[in-house]
């Protein structure tokens, strides 16, 4: 009896001593990671010390989470032992980056597209006001901001049939659908700070995504449930800037939910450029069982701001601050208020075999003072993806199935009336506007060799919409007209070889298309074109990467062809139209390269990186004509032939940094003729600061930067083809920034 009890005393005590004991460190120097926070399955935490180590009472195996700024997130489960775990860097080199396009989550080495990952680093690289500059740094993509939260995205010249607003590229934004059915999106209605990190798909995606000749951007804001964490912010710049944003994320289970509210206002660079924007975010993560996770979100936003309108070049050289001649008077602005929710549900049938499904709803309220008319619309939408995965062999080889669809409608009630000195006046004609869209995806990926993958995609997609209209002035007819595209069917193939475990090279065939938006059909004249067709085209690609240690290389080479091209033309009274013109020959290349010179989380220089992005794009028209015009072998309209971007980051251990950036775009053409060009211009950013952690629980950063340094004279975002030769959109020039952030873990 007494050798029992002592076998058990001793059994106790050894439990009661067990425990799960962490170092920490950088996955590429080794070095100690400090105030790195751990936390177990039971909401417990604690954050490393300066040797980068901590230690659980543990004697059972649990699930351990790390979290650290700057580095990917890392959850594992550990029994009692003393371990090394380690972080690696978020983007450090392509060999270690997983991504989520074409729905099949893959490292990218081993995806068969051209791929853009534009990360947390990347964005707060720049002012964190606007979503421009941490774009632009990537080869093959062009966001414009023709005056404050008026962007247009150009992925590979996409931009052309774009006057104003996002077309002819699909978006998503935490895995719902943010394009409308109609083809348009809202793009301006979200801060920055609701989006976390990006990817970009360069060129026709249609085999999953359905339409947009552009490609396809998926916007993540995740809730991450990795600690109770509340955050502010302020920074203050040029031009009467002022940005405030309050987050908080709170762990609740093992989910949570994240809530941030930000409101930013400037008086802009330009007369009558002013803009106001408050934006609130709730997201919540909820894993329900080890088979079930549930997210949502819900996003307010309440969007004013002014457009001063474009300039001819007397104009130009006389005062570029100025608006527009009428613009102050009839009060040219954008006033949106919008609601977003969605739903989405995992479900694991088994190791093999998962669904997601996500679904949304959103209601719109818009207003548009222009210089012509004054529109208002009051807008409803819904939809839905879903997506079935599975995992299995053919022939004794991996195989991954995916299926799925997508839904979207909206009903808009359109108004236009005439426009005295800024105030609606007599009605003009309405409409009721129904857009729909839909399309069934099917892909299949199957490793059929060693070191090779073969990807076949297809999908079905539908579009329709019709145009109700309840009243016209003028006399017109009334009545429903609607347009129902015939069903398309969009395939692509594409096949992966790796080379080696740090190297792969890929080809692809793909196709795609972009029926004409409501706003293209129906002017704002009140006109209806009803004849005009929707684009297609056929993406040949071949691509090359590399990841090894320091040194990332990313290449391209493309060529597209696309037919029944939409372009843009601006008649005498100023209203922009649309038509199909022939077709464009595009061939592009593609480059990217990043190389880290100093990597040492003991010294000094912790981090010295450097890169570069090179765009190449040689876009012609084919077969266009335009009355007794021939434009075939013209540049195409709006597109710079040559944009080069290089970069420096330095980091430091006392926790200094500095991120410096050039960017070089070449002249480009400002309309189908090619008579007025653009001149090329050289930007160049930076910005410093000093961020720090204090006793595991506290997080401070400052800082200050500079745009447009050289105090260059350019337009972001170019008006194509107008009327009257007001072609210029000028740019803010040299402008500052600072701000400070504060976070308090608990």
């Amino acid at each position: 009896m007494y050798k029992l009890l002592t076998l058990i005393f001793i059994l106790v005590a050894v439990v009661a001593q067990a425990q799960v004991q962490f170092r920490v460190v950088d996955a590429i120097t080794q070095a100690p990671l400090e105030n790195v926070r751990v936390q177990n399955e039971q909401g417990q935490v604690q954050f490393t010390n300066a040797s980068g180590i901590l230690a659980f009472p543990s004697s059972t195996e649990q699930l351990f989470t790390f979290f650290k700024t700057g580095y990917a997130p890392l959850s594992e489960k550990f029994t009692a032992g003393e371990f090394v775990v380690e972080l690696s860097e978020k983007s450090l080199n392509l060999s270690e980056i997983t991504v989520t396009a074409f729905e099949s989550e893959r490292p990218l080495l081993e995806q068969s597209a051209a791929i853009s990952l534009i990360s947390e680093r990347d964005f707060t690289r720049f002012n964190e006001t606007s979503i421009v500059n941490s774009f632009n740094t990537k080869p093959g993509i062009r966001i414009e901001e023709r005056a404050p939260a008026s962007y247009r995205i150009s992925i590979r010249g996409s931009s052309i049939r774009s006057p104003f607003g996002v077309r002819n590229v699909k978006v998503y934004w935490n895995e719902v659908p943010f394009t409308a059915p109609d083809g348009t999106t809202p793009l301006n209605l979200l801060d920055l700070s609701n989006i976390r990190t990006a990817e970009v798909i360069k060129g026709p995606s249609g085999s999953i995504y359905g339409a947009g000749n552009g490609g396809a951007i998926s916007l993540n804001s995740p809730v991450l449930a990795q600690g109770n964490r509340l955050s502010t912010e302020y920074s203050a710049g040029s031009f009467g800037l002022n940005r405030f944003r309050m987050g908080l994320s709170q762990q609740i289970g093992k989910g949570g939910i994240e809530a941030s509210f930000v409101t930013q206002q400037a008086d802009g660079y330009r007369e009558h450029s002013a803009m106001d924007r408050k934006v609130f975010q709730l997201g919540s993560f909820f894993p329900v069982s080890e088979k079930q996770e549930i997210r949502t979100q819900l996003l307010i936003s309440d969007l004013n701001y002014q457009i001063p309108g474009a300039l001819n070049s007397d104009q130009l050289a006389t005062d570029p601050t100025q608006a527009r001649p009428g613009s102050v008077a009839q009060n040219s602005s954008i006033a949106q208020q919008s609601v977003f929710a969605s739903f989405g549900h995992l479900y694991r049938f088994s190791e093999k075999t998962s669904n997601t499904t996500t679904v949304y709803l959103n209601t719109n309220d818009f207003e548009n003072p222009f210089i012509l008319d004054y529109k208002k619309e009051l807008g409803f939408g819904f939809g839905g993806r879903t997506k079935f995965t599975y995992d299995g062999k053919l022939a004794g080889k991996d195989l991954r199935i995916i299926a799925g669809g997508e839904y979207q409608s909206s009903l808009t009630d359109a108004q236009n009336f005439g426009n005295v000195n800024g105030v609606a006046d007599t009605i003009r004609f309405a409409d009721k506007l129904r857009a729909t869209q839909g399309l069934l995806f099917q892909q299949a990926e199957w490793d059929f060799a060693e070191k090779f993958i073969f990807t076949l995609g297809l999908s079905e997609n539908f579009s329709s919409f019709e145009i109700d209209r309840q009243i016209d002035a003028t006399g017109g007819p009334t009545g429903a007209q609607t347009r129902t595209f015939d069903p398309i069917v969009v395939p692509r193939v594409a096949l992966n070889y790796g080379v080696n475990s740090f190297s792969s090279i890929y080809a692809s065939l793909s196709s795609g298309f972009s029926p004409p938006t409501i706003d293209e059909v129906r002017t704002n004249e009140g006109s209806l074109n009803l004849d005009l067709e929707a684009e297609k085209g056929v993406n040949y690609e071949l691509g090359y990467r590399l990841g090894k240690g320091k040194f990332n290389v990313d290449l391209v080479a493309y060529y597209f062809k696309l037919d029944q091209t939409i372009t843009t033309f601006t008649n005498g009274q100023g209203v922009v139209l649309f038509q199909n013109a022939g077709a464009t020959d595009q061939k592009g290349i593609e480059a990217a390269l990043d190389y880290s010179l100093v990597r040492n989380g003991l010294g000094f220089i912790q981090d010295l990186s450097v890169g570069t992005a090179y765009t190449g794009q040689f876009f012609t028209f084919k077969d266009y004509k335009k009355g007794e015009n021939d434009f075939s072998g013209n540049e195409l309209t709006g597109v710079p032939e040559t944009t080069l971007v290089s970069r420096l980051d330095l980091r430091t251990k006392p926790g200094i940094y500095l991120n410096f950036t050039h960017q070089y775009v070449s002249e480009l053409p400002l309309n189908d003729a090619n008579t007025v060009y653009q001149e090329a211009y050289n930007l160049v950013n930076a910005r410093f600061g000093w961020v720090k952690s204090f006793a595991g629980k506290w997080e401070l950063e400052a800082f200050a930067g500079v745009d447009n340094l050289l105090n260059e004279s350019y337009s972001l975002g170019n008006d194509l083809n107008p009327f009257g030769g007001r072609y210029y959109q000028p740019a803010p020039t040299r402008n500052w920034y600072g701000g400070v952030k504060v976070a308090f873990l608990y």
